[in-house]
Parts: structure tokens; C-alpha cells; sequence
């Protein structure tokens, strides 16, 4: 494939930084737009940053002027509003748009596993899933009134070397090495599929500039499913804690306690999810998800002892667990 005029709006988050790697790499000509003030995932050199902001979408209307690109990839278009200012910004103007949506969106709880793309959108328990899903439907049918040219992709729960995929963060680990007992929400056997960034980058990097892309949806995914405890031990054992202490509390309860994890546990991360790649496989031949989660909570794990400054206790969230676990225990009583 030819070079493509590609711009990223966003550049430096958990995805799109992967991804901006891999587009230099295929020798695309890369442009970002962002407010310029992340400083975990700088831009690699190479890479034309312009500077606004999408809060204020006339800041984005001056910074790209009059330029036509190959490919647009919005990073950060989180509601309807913000997805038709880039319709209105990119008709005519665009090859490819590609939108990044959520499989949080996907019906929760799951009717029939493995998740595919035809799999129902619906909802009902977090307001970011139902916002992706309006912002797909506004898209959809730009496509099909105007031939604006969509494609949706989404991600699951995707990380990098600087997020921690448990509840509670690197508390969670400060606990698992002090020999406290650390709260999984659920029973811990519920599967969920965690993907390293660079895994989905050389997938999703595959789908820019593909014309049988457009006006369709991929999502992206590890084709490994693990149960919930699995993944808390696999990140003990990173640690070097051989024997987690592991108390099993109900998501309900725990967003009783911090209601603002209740929506991605309730709306997303108590039900089990595994995913059919094939169809992202066939557009991208050969890709595969290599990463295994041992090898990145390895990395995770490197990545926060690398620097104590990193190795943030939450005063709060300690709290949490201690009142979660005491519910629990009088509970078991």
C-alpha cells in the first residue's frame, strides 16, 4: 500500500499512541492534533502535531485549515455533538473517517457468545456505552444519506505498560505486597479479554486506507479469555506474590461503596466476554494477537518499579476495600 496523509486526532492516549508508532512504520505521512499537554505518551518524532482542542471546535477548524487527508481517525469524540462537527469539518475532504466506538457498547448481559460484530448495542447500565452507540448511529446514517465514509472500530478493555486493568489501581498491587486482601468484583470465574496497545495497532493500523472498510465495523480484540481470578494471580505473580489474598465481593456492592466504578463493572466488566476475530482477520491477513497477558502484566509491573513516583497509594481506595471486606466478612457470618 502507497503512503497515506493520515490524521489522528488524540495521538498520545493508550491506542492511538500504539498506533501512531505503527503508522510511521508503514511510512504513513502522520499528523496529530491534541492540546499538547500529555507528557506518559509523547509523540514520536516524525509526526506533525498541530495544537487545539475539541472542546472548542473552532480551535480544530483553524488548526487543519483547508487540508484534505487520506484518513481521520478521532481518538476522543466521545457524544453525537462532537461526532457531527466532524462530519460537518470532513465531508468531502476525507477518504476514510474512522470513528473509535467501544465493545462496552455490545448488549450487556451478552445473549450468545463469542461477541461478533453483528452482536445487538444495547446498554442500559453506563452512559459511555449508550453515548458510542448514538454517536454510531449518527454515523451509520451519514453513511447511507450521503456516503460519508465511516468506518467504526471497537476496542475492548486495550492497556499499555502505565494502566493498571484491575479495580483499584496500583492500591490494588500495594495490597497484594503488603498481604492484605485485595476485592475482585464478581465470583472471579466471569471471562474478559484484555489486549495489549500494540497488538491492536498493527490491526487497526491495517484497516486505514482500505476502501472495502468503509461504510463497516471491526472490533479488535485478544483472542485470550481469562476468568477475573486469573488475571489478578497473573498480576500477583508480576509482582512476585505467589499467594494473593483474593475476597470475592458483588459489583453491586462495590459500586454501593464507590459508585463511580459501578458503571464499568455493572455496565461492562461483570459479564463475560469473548470475541470472534475472524472478520478483522480478513481484512487484515495474517494479524494476530501475540501479547500474552503474563507478559504484559510483566510489563505493567516493570513499568510502575521503574520509578516509586509511579507507585501511587490511594488513600481512598485503601478505605474502600477495608469497608468492602468487613461487609463481606459480617456478610459471611
Amino acid at each position: 500500500m502507497s503512503a497515506l496523509t493520515v490524521l489522528f486526532i488524540g495521538g498520545t492516549g493508550i491506542i492511538s499512541s500504539a498506533a501512531a508508532v505503527r503508522a510511521l512504520e508503514l511510512g504513513h505521512e502522520l499528523t496529530v492534533i491534541n492540546r499538547g499537554s500529555s507528557t506518559t505518551r509523547p509523540v514520536p518524532e516524525g509526526v506533525e502535531v498541530l495544537t487545539g482542542d475539541v472542546s472548542d471546535p473552532a480551535s480544530i477548524r483553524a488548526a487543519i485549515g483547508d487540508r484534505h487527508f487520506d484518513v481521520v481517525v478521532d481518538f476522543v469524540a466521545f457524544t453525537p455533538d462532537q461526532v457531527q462537527n466532524d462530519i460537518d469539518l470532513f465531508s468531502g475532504r476525507v477518504g476514510q473517517y474512522v470513528f473509535i466506538s467501544s465493545a462496552s457498547a455490545y448488549q450487556k448481559p451478552v445473549a450468545a457468545l463469542p461477541i461478533r460484530e453483528s452482536t445487538p448495542l444495547r446498554n442500559p447500565f453506563w452512559q459511555y456505552s449508550r453515548d458510542k452507540i448514538a454517536c454510531e448511529d449518527l454515523l451509520i446514517g451519514a453513511h447511507r444519506s450521503t456516503g460519508f465514509p465511516v468506518t467504526i472500530v471497537r476496542p475492548s478493555h486495550t492497556y499499555d505498560c502505565t494502566s493498571l486493568p484491575v479495580t483499584g489501581g496500583w492500591t490494588a498491587i500495594d495490597r497484594f505486597r503488603r498481604g492484605l486482601e485485595v476485592v475482585v468484583p464478581g465470583d472471579g470465574t466471569s471471562l474478559w479479554t484484555l489486549t495489549h496497545h500494540t497488538d491492536f495497532a498493527r490491526a487497526f493500523v491495517g484497516l486505514l486506507g482500505l476502501p472495502a472498510a468503509v461504510g463497516d465495523v471491526f472490533h479488535i480484540t485478544s483472542d485470550e479469555a481469562l476468568p477475573w481470578n486469573q488475571i489478578y494471580t497473573t498480576l500477583a505473580a508480576a509482582a512476585g506474590v505467589d499467594d494473593p489474598k483474593l475476597i470475592h465481593v458483588a459489583s453491586e456492592s462495590i459500586a454501593t461503596v464507590r459508585p463511580e466504578w459501578g458503571p464499568g463493572l455493572l455496565g461492562d466488566k461483570t459479564h463475560s466476554v469473548v470475541f470472534d476475530n475472524s472478520k478483522v482477520k480478513a481484512f487484515v491477513p495474517g494479524w494476530q494477537a501475540t501479547t500474552s497477558w503474563a507478559t504484559g502484566a510483566r510489563e505493567i509491573v516493570d513499568w510502575f518499579d521503574a520509578d516509586p513516583s509511579r507507585r501511587v497509594v490511594d488513600p481512598a481506595v485503601d478505605a474502600a476495600f477495608d469497608r468492602l471486606l468487613a461487609g463481606s466478612r459480617a456478610f459471611g457470618a
